[in-house]
């Protein structure tokens, strides 16, 4: 019996430690550390506009006013749900991807495929019915929150905005080019911009009228 108490306590002591030490003082010093090096990451990488929070960085957003530029489709629940992540799980073949889904007996399981979202991206930037578009311009991301989108699709729109703000097309063309994120080192990732960023810049150099 004692044997067995004198080999149970360093355990228990052990354990107790390990505890102590991954659920408690580990997690406060990473946290800790966080805070002071990176508290714009560490806190959600939220936007603000003056004392009001408009959004985070790093979550998408549906923006369908012809005074804002619009983000990429989304497959996340009504779009852009944080809690159903996810892109549609239809493979490049598919032609519910292609064509999409519209029954007229049953409009709720109505679904805009490839083809209608062209066709919608290209009347609403007015331009022409055959003009290529970049692939993320009609296609949604694997998590359906992406907040970038391509320079390309990002300026295919300034013609639209420009005119519904009643501002001059190159300066917000101008604007666009500044909000360009490069790739990482030039090769890691992709130019890409900012959607929401770029709508909060807008506001304050634009403001709609």
């Amino acid at each position: 019996m004692g044997q067995a108490r004198s080999q149970l306590r360093p355990t228990l002591v052990i354990g107790g430690l390990l505890l102590l030490i991954t659920s408690v003082i580990y997690p406060l010093v990473v946290t800790g550390v966080a805070q002071v090096a990176f508290p714009g990451q560490a806190n959600g990488s939220l936007v603000a506009v003056g004392d009001r929070v408009v959004g985070s960085s790093l979550i998408g957003q549906a923006f369908s006013s012809p005074k804002y530029f619009h983000g990429r489709p989304s497959a996340a629940g009504d779009g852009y749900d944080a809690s159903a992540s996810s892109g549609s799980n239809l493979g490049p073949t598919s032609d519910k991807l292609i064509n999409g889904i519209h029954d007229p007996k049953d409009p709720s399981g109505d679904f805009d495929g490839i083809v209608d979202r062209a066709r919608a991206f290209r009347e609403e930037n007015g331009l022409a019915a055959d003009a290529p578009l970049p692939a993320d311009a009609v296609t949604a991301s694997g998590s359906g929150l992406d907040p970038h989108v391509s320079p390309a699709t990002a300026l295919l729109q300034v013609v639209r905005v420009a005119k519904a703000r009643g501002a001059d097309e190159a300066k917000v063309r101008a604007l666009v080019e500044q909000s360009i994120e490069r790739a990482e080192l030039g090769v890691i990732g992709q130019d890409r911009v900012n959607v929401l960023k770029l709508n909060v810049a807008l506001d304050a150099q634009f403001p709609a009228k």
